[in-house]
């Protein structure tokens, strides 16, 4: 049956409990198109993914309203695997590998390619081996599609996340019956060099015919490769429109219902000359970002900004000092040696953390929002206990209080302080991770991608926040991004590292030349002799 549109979702509608995160919301999409669904956390673009996919949250909670239509015909998919055997893929927000296997390996899992060999061919099909030949081809195949420069045949633990986010999309690609293939937020965990890279392979993979449904909070990204967009906004459709008639403001607007304008606050500041933290020849063992020798000296209440690519070092900075990774060399905080490789040490002096990875190290997933709050602050420093003397029990009235006002300042869109984290979309999660880490009342925070995966309207309400704190509080910020307009609308004095090493201090008003020469690794004296 001929059809124009591969995809048509037609009035869906669902509720949890009583409450509507869906409305008559409508969804179509034509082969080889790249369609954006853009929207805040918790406007229901999961939802919507969710029903499509048939998970079993939906059918487990009553279903839902509407139709679906795929290649023309009606259906009813129960289960992720009757949507993959129907022709479409997802590549997740969050990593679905297996860190002991090859990249090979996770991209061909459960579609391994097997061969005879001389006990099959006498015992029966049920003894063939691995093809691991045919299968590295393939792999090697998806890769080169993806422009990434990475051997197939090596482990996938210890790889950058933006490498976990290409080889996500690598397994996807490598099937063969995919026409639709949906994509939530795959350039959320990428430099901006290895996003340009992921949009040109999608704009291939489109021209091949696959239609693509393309998840993202990076609003340029949707004028500059979408076909169409529609917009969600609390369950309902706003609008859907084409990318070439419309812009990043109208889009930020459309979503959030208010105009959205991030800007450097900091431009009169005055900051300290005093040294909080003196780092010297800082050397940090992190697979994929390592640090090879820095030197950085960051002032007491300053925002101190660090960007680069993916895989130079700038993420190895902060897990180095905070003891997650083997470090060595010399970090003075106040002028007294810290302790390197003493995670628990280096919390009691006064510093925080809030992760790239907040799946593995920011949150207990199976565990309340409220305790993921203070759980650092309990251990570290017995906060949110009653004293019984023998005894210490959690005071549970004093934590319900501070988690429900975190909850408000953050929007952190639950259905109460006791909901799982690990059932919060991933935006919401990573407000979990601030909160714990605003927790501990530190003197120094680290926060890396603080707005990965976060909608626009959220990202301002994390970005000032961060503001508040370092003006009102004097809390000394050290922001680690990928996302550098939003590093360079905050920070006072922004580092670019550059294959392990500090390439050069700017500052926020410098060029976008400047930052760019940086990054690609030519030195700022020479920058600046040309410039001279």
């Amino acid at each position: 049956m001929e059809c124009d549109y591969l995809l048509e979702m037609k009035n869906i509608s669902k509720n949890y409990s009583g409450n509507q995160v869906l409305k008559d919301v409508e969804l179509k999409v034509k082969p080889g198109e790249i369609h954006c669904l853009v929207g805040e956390n918790g406007a229901g673009k999961s939802t919507l993914m969710n029903i499509l996919f048939g998970m079993g949250v939906i059918h487990n909670t009553g279903g839902f309203e509407g139709e679906v239509y795929f290649e023309g015909e009606k259906v009813d998919v129960k289960s992720p695997k009757e949507a993959m055997q129907l022709g479409i893929g997802m590549v997740h927000q969050e990593f679905m590998l297996i860190p002991e296997f090859t990249i090979t390996e996770n991209i061909k899992l459960n579609r391994e390619i097997l061969k005879d060999n001389l006990v099959s061919r006498a015992l029966g099909e049920k003894l063939k081996t691995v093809d691991f030949k045919r299968m590295n081809k393939d792999a090697r195949k998806a890769l080169d599609t993806l422009e990434i420069n990475i051997d197939e045949w090596i482990k996938v633990a210890g790889l950058p996340v933006g490498h976990m986010q290409f080889i996500e999309i690598a397994r996807e690609i490598d099937k063969q019956n995919v026409k639709l293939l949906v994509f939530d937020e795959p350039t959320a965990v990428l430099a901006e060099s290895e996003a340009k890279n992921l949009l040109t392979a999608m704009k291939k993979i489109a021209n091949s015919g696959i239609a693509i449904l393309f998840i993202t909070h990076r609003l340029d990204e949707v004028i500059s490769i979408a076909d169409n967009v529609t917009i969600l906004r609390d369950g309902v459709r706003v609008c859907n429109k084409r990318a070439e008639e419309t812009d990043v403001g109208e889009l930020a607007e459309l979503m959030v219902g208010r105009k959205i304008d991030i800007q450097n606050k900091q431009a009169s500041k005055n900051i300290s000359q005093e040294i909080i933290l003196d780092i010297k020849n800082l050397y940090v063992d992190m697979p994929g970002e390592r640090v090879k020798g820095i030197d950085l000296q960051i002032r007491k209440g300053e925002i101190f900004g660090i960007g680069g690519l993916a895989g130079q070092g700038k993420i190895g900075l902060a897990n180095g000092i905070m003891g997650l990774y083997p470090s060595k060399g010399e970090v003075l905080y106040n002028g007294e040696e810290l302790n390197l490789n003493d995670t628990k040490n280096t919390l009691k002096k006064g510093f925080a953390f809030v992760s790239e990875n907040r799946k593995n190290v920011g949150l207990i997933l199976d565990e309340s929002i409220e305790l993921n709050m203070i759980f650092t602050a309990l251990n570290i420093k017995e906060q949110f206990l009653i004293n019984l003397g023998l005894f210490k029990l959690k005071n549970f009235t004093k934590i319900k209080k501070y988690s429900m006002k975190r909850i408000k300042e953050l929007d952190i869109r639950c259905t109460s302080s006791r909901q799982h984290v690990g059932r919060l979309s991933g935006g919401n999660q990573q407000k979990v991770c601030i909160a714990r880490a605003l927790t501990q009342e530190p003197d120094v925070l680290f926060v890396s991608e603080p707005t990965r995966g976060i909608d626009i309207g959220a990202k301002k309400l994390v970005l000032d926040l961060l503001l508040k704190l370092n003006e009102e509080l004097g809390m000394t910020i050290i922001m680690t991004s990928s996302e550098l307009a939003e590093v360079r609308s905050i920070a006072d004095r922004i580092a670019i590292i550059s294959e392990g090493k500090l390439a050069g201090i700017l500052k926020p008003s410098d060029t976008n030349k400047k930052f760019g020469l940086l990054m690609s690794g030519i030195p700022l004296n020479k920058i600046m002799e040309e410039e001279a």
